[in-house]
């Protein structure tokens, strides 16, 4: 492991820092990722009596934080984030004091300021989201941009887009429109960090597989699936006639997303059904990039979550990515996407637990990679 911090571009923790770090935790694979760091300390410890009076480990975009494990000769940057808080734990028994660092990653940052307006007059929504990630470049934040599918263009004379709130509120509001995700990926090297947006895609590369129930070549500590019916819904969506203006039409949105398909042969049925309010008195383009993001959400109802020791693993589980399940019977082996992951690591153990998804039941292969 190894530990990076200060402001700017982090530096290499002191010794004293980092033989006092117990334990860290990072989760990841959401819109925000976050970890937490564990000290212990005394009163004739450096961190009680200079580190933490002059402020190195004060909550703010000054203390930044780098965690990186290296397993098999390669490097993973696992946090690139800021401290937003710290919390002291003081004990009667010596040594057992201890110093706690929250923080997030670096989209914190883009959520600490609230802009008045900010008008984006004939410019696409690819072009704003390249203008406000350019803010952050000097933090190392490079963009992955994927236009979107059916991208509205509003002429100023008729319409000027315009931002109100944080950067981060904007950019999540254009992501609901359009059906998009985004998070911040660390790396590849340290300081530098990949910003994307696009669909709900996952590298199609498979992970080595996740193996329970099958002696020697078990991998995984734990492994539970369940199966929601009422995760599933039909979504129909109301658009105006165009020539007239006024009379409603009804169009069901298909459940199957067409940027994920299901991983599952036998999918399941929807039991659900919802009218939403939105895609009325909208051009025909929205009500299109309101559908695809509709289709976008549509539920998967088989979940799975479980733990598993890296080192028995041999690689670093990672989110946004598929991954491969044996040894759990016909109906729920094969492929899932790795939604979370989160790193609990102490001195001499490293785990992770993590949370599966797919749509349907039985693998529509017979094989998954090892």
């Amino acid at each position: 492991m190894s530990l990076f911090m200060g402001p700017g571009i982090p530096e290499p923790a002191p010794k004293e820092v980092v033989d006092a770090l117990i334990s860290a935790q990072v989760t990841s694979g959401g819109e925000r990722s976050g970890f937490q760091l564990v000290f212990s300390m005394n009163k004739k410890s450096k961190l009680f009596q200079n580190m933490l009076p002059m402020g190195l480990f004060d909550p703010g975009p000054t203390t930044r934080v780098i965690l990186i494990c290296t397993l098999g000769g390669s490097p993973t940057v696992l946090i690139d984030g800021v401290v937003t808080r710290h919390e002291i734990s003081a004990s009667n028994e010596g040594g057992q004091s201890t110093l706690t660092l929250t923080g997030e990653d670096l989209t914190v940052l883009m959520d600490l300021v609230q802009i008045p307006v900010m008008r984006y007059p004939a410019i696409p929504v690819t072009g704003r989201l390249a203008l406000i990630v350019a803010t952050y470049s000097v933090l190392g934040i490079v963009p992955l941009i994927i236009p979107p599918i059916f991208e509205d263009f509003t002429p100023p004379t008729q319409e000027i887009p315009s931002q109100t709130g944080t950067h981060l509120g904007y950019i999540k509001k254009m992501a609901e429109q359009t059906g998009y995700i985004y998070f911040l990926q660390p790396g590849p090297a340290p300081g530098s960090s990949v910003f994307y947006f696009g669909p709900d895609i996952s590298n199609p590369v498979p992970q080595p597989a996740l193996t329970v129930n099958m002696d020697a070549s078990t991998n995984v500590e734990n492994l539970t699936f369940s199966l929601d019916g009422l995760a599933k819904k039909i979504t129909v969506m109301t658009v105006y006639d165009f020539a007239t203006g006024k009379i409603p039409i009804p169009i069901p949105v298909p459940n199957i997303s067409l940027l994920r398909p299901p991983l599952g042969a036998r999918v399941t049925a929807p039991l659900k059904v919802e009218f939403p309010t939105d895609g009325g008195n909208i051009s025909s383009i929205k009500a299109l990039g309101i559908a695809l993001a509709k289709m976008g959400m549509t539920g998967e109802a088989v979940t799975g979550s479980g733990t598993l020791n890296v080192l028995r693993y041999g690689s670093i589980l990672q989110p946004h990515r598929t991954v491969g399940v044996r040894g759990a019977g016909q109906a729920y082996d094969g492929l899932y996407y790795v939604r979370t992951v989160t790193h609990n690591i102490k001195r001499g153990e490293y785990k992770q637990s993590f949370t599966l998804s797919r749509d349907g039941l039985v693998s529509p292969t017979q094989t998954v990679p090892v």
